[in-house]
């Protein structure tokens, strides 16, 4: 059975730990995924950007994600990542998607709480639930380009009123992260994220944490980050284990043989991100 991403993210926040939100492509990514996080024991998010629900179908992805958790026995959640368009989450959320993140970040703060408000009615209608941005990530994520003149990192008083105005489930902040992998090491605003705990209670979320030093991540979920989103650190793992296989097999034209070489390769970034978040073990 497909889950919201509420009761998860609520255990995880009272535990102090984070559920990896993975973004998948296929039905390899999502086996991956689901596979190891299976074996670890640990709640699994399978996040799908509009890219990907529009290459797969968002029916294929409910039925591949459904027959996981039937193999899996633990939570497992499709999660609709950096959607801006509500048609688009309408149409997912009728064929079984249970959770969506609203970017309106783009939008200024009242037309954000406003977008987000009239995705809050549909999704809550159908027992789904909302997740939405507040500030501004630099970087690419699918469709989502912000520049570094762009970036505005969350302010804890905005998201007081943000929330409040909303009515969201968790709510993605901006503390100096990136999409994509960063030029040198990333400078994350700790004390800024303890100010948003603070004053927030529901679930916060980190996108981002790709290329992300294990120490920083582990920080931020102390902190109370209960989302940790993962897109890029697994794409290259795969991508170049596949083109390693046609070099040495130049050849080749069998999906199944130069798949495995990249499901094998991502797997093990898979359970590294997962002992990072600390959540192998908690079912």
């Amino acid at each position: 059975m497909i889950l919201s991403t509420r009761e998860m993210l609520l255990k995880a926040q009272k535990e102090h730990y984070a559920v990896p939100a993975f973004n998948i492509h296929n039905m390899e990514t999502l086996q991956v995924v689901a596979q190891t996080a299976a074996e670890m024991r640990s709640p699994l998010i399978i996040a799908a950007t509009p890219s990907t629900v529009g290459y797969a179908g968002a029916d294929y992805i409910v039925a591949m994600a459904q027959v996981a958790a039937q193999k899996a026995n633990i939570p497992i959640a499709v999660h609709l990542d950096h959607f801006e368009d509500i048609e688009q989450i309408k149409r997912a959320i009728d064929v079984g998607v249970k959770s969506c993140m609203i970017d309106a970040s783009k939008l200024p703060f009242t037309e954000n709480i406003n977008k987000t408000v009239a995705t809050v009615a549909y999704a809550h209608r159908y027992d789904a639930v909302v997740e939405a941005e507040l500030g501004k990530l630099i970087g690419i994520e699918d469709q989502v380009v912000v520049s570094s003149k762009e970036a505005v990192y969350t302010e804890p008083d905005d998201a007081v009123a943000f929330v409040a105005a909303t009515k969201i489930d968790s709510l993605a902040v901006a503390i100096g992260t990136a999409h994509g992998l960063y030029k040198g090491v990333p400078k994350l605003d700790f004390a800024r994220l303890q100010k948003i705990r603070e004053k927030v209670d529901i679930p916060l979320v980190l996108h981002g944490a790709s290329d992300v030093p294990d120490e920083m991540v582990e920080k931020a979920i102390s902190l109370g980050i209960c989302k940790v989103n993962i897109a890029t650190d697994l794409k290259i793992p795969f991508s170049a284990a596949v083109k390693k296989y046609f070099v040495e097999n130049p050849s080749a034209n069998d999906p199944r043989k130069y798949m495995t070489p990249g499901k094998e390769a991502m797997k093990a970034v898979v359970k590294h991100k997962i002992k990072v978040c600390g959540s192998a073990d908690r079912y």
